[in-house]
């Protein structure tokens, strides 16, 4: 792997982030957001939906998400620049408030992930370890060793991501391996309503597609990470979207196997109750493997550690970008002489991720991202389209028919709208926080701007 050092050979300015990743990089970044501990659960949810035909569910949401996606690779293509979302909303739409708003949403979905994922990495180790183990003391020192990590270079990060996207997908195809002989004996049509015609079938088999389309988008969240680290990309404008695009195709090979295989070894009625429907088909189809509960501990562990990891890098380099473009301090933008890391976004995402920990109220912050997630994506297509129908924008190297942002844009609104309808008719409380938290999320960084006052307005060169 290339170098990672920041080149301080620019005549006195502030040294600034090399392009050290290539393609392959970038698509192993893509991917190892996307695969995690959550398409674990999430198989257990889609059969209770959708039966054996959860693969369906699979295909829709990748064409769905790959809307949103091909408009990031556009913008990668276009702006490499660590922002990422806050970047490209301001230069389509010349308001520094919405982008500090998109900027802090972003930011945010980063700090819940990184607090929840923290936790949930000490619990998984002290049952692994079969110990009772301070939870948040662990969490933080978790947090702490990741950023240790950040800190020490773009170049041992993803070195640290390999390993751990690798271990992750090694679970996997190991559970794609050791089911494929019982691949072919259902029917991967057969969903849990019955279907009295074939018109009738047909409809309600689309609105199950549907439905399981709108569980599934969220196993692809991830993919936008990577906008945030094209500024240290070599060739960006062919790199960004060909490693960004590969790694959703390839994470949807794995997921629709995946699912294939679960149904085939385990009734669908049995993985829809199951806690750990994975864990059973590994279980069932393995028998011979001991102590098969013990190695998927270990892969949820590296499965959330890349979590953390990942979102720390996104969140250090996000601040990083913003403070460039003048929406946070210039501190923030600051980088190690020595280490060219930005070490000071670096020390401020640990100590806020270590306030969030210890409040112990993290789940409502965290159920509300998927929905500043959304709107965020909202927001990158519409200033995409913007910016395609502006006369004088650079074109980049991958470049999308104007319909593309447009469905794009669509798409996101109608799941916004399918997931706050949801919130609001669940039988779990809880839930109905989350369109709460969200919308107050967005008022208080719309308060913070307005109070704060960017340092510099940000031009559209920037």
């Amino acid at each position: 792997m290339a170098s990672t050092t920041i080149s301080t050979s620019n005549d006195g300015k502030e040294p600034e982030l090399r392009k050290s990743l290539g393609a392959w990089q970038v698509a192993l970044y893509g991917l190892g957001s996307m695969l995690g501990a959550g398409i674990y659960a999430l198989v257990g949810k889609a059969a209770g939906t959708l039966g054996n035909a959860i693969w369906l569910a699979f295909l829709a949401a990748m064409v769905v998400a790959m809307l949103t996606g091909l408009s990031y690779a556009c913008v990668g293509s276009r702006y490499a620049r660590a922002g990422g979302a806050a970047y490209v909303t301001h230069r389509a739409l010349k308001r520094p408030w919405l982008s500090y708003v998109v900027g802090l949403c972003v930011t945010m979905s980063g700090l819940t992930s990184m607090a929840t994922g923290s936790q949930a990495m000490a619990e998984t180790l002290g049952r692994g370890l079969n110990m009772e183990l301070p939870v948040k003391l662990v969490a933080i020192f978790i947090v702490l060793l990741v950023g240790l990590v950040i800190y020490r270079g773009i170049r041992e990060s993803m070195w640290l991501n390999i390993l751990c996207t690798g271990v992750e997908a090694v679970g996997l195809l190991f559970i794609i391996a050791v089911g494929m002989r019982f691949w072919g004996g259902v029917d991967y049509m057969e969903t849990p309503v019955a279907q009295p015609g074939e018109e009738t079938g047909n409809a309600i088999l689309m609105m199950l597609v549907l439905q399981g389309a709108v569980l599934m988008f969220f196993s692809f969240i991830g993919f936008e990470d990577i906008l945030n680290i094209s500024e240290e990309v070599k060739n960006p404008e062919r790199n960004v979207p060909i490693g960004l695009l590969s790694a959703m195709v390839v994470a949807t090979m794995i997921y629709m196997a995946v699912a294939i295989t679960a149904v085939s070894v385990i009734p669908w009625q049995e993985l829809s109750e199951s806690k750990a429907p994975l864990m059973e088909v590994a279980k069932k189809a393995a028998p011979w493997f001991n102590n098969i509960d013990t190695v998927y501990i270990g892969i949820t562990l590296f499965a959330i550690g890349n979590t953390a990891l990942l979102n720390y890098i996104m969140g250090s380099r996000l601040l990083y970008g913003m403070s460039r473009q003048g929406l946070l301090p210039p501190v923030l933008g600051k980088v190690h002489h020595k280490r060219r890391t930005p070490h000071v976004a670096i020390m401020v995402l640990f100590v806020v991720v270590t306030g969030l920990i210890l409040s112990g109220n993290v789940k409502a912050l965290a159920e509300s991202t998927v929905l500043l997630l959304l709107m965020v994506f909202t927001m990158v297509n519409i200033s995409l389209l913007v910016l395609k129908l502006r006369p004088g924008e650079p074109r980049g190297g991958f470049e999308v028919p104007l319909v593309v942002p447009i469905l794009g844009a669509l798409v996101c609104l109608i799941l916004i709208a399918v997931r706050v309808q949801a919130a609001w008719t669940s039988a779990d409380p809880q839930s109905h926080v989350a369109p709460l938290v969200a919308l107050a999320i967005v008022v208080v960084s719309l308060g913070l701007f307005f109070l704060l006052k960017p340092f510099k307005a940000m031009t559209e060169g920037d």
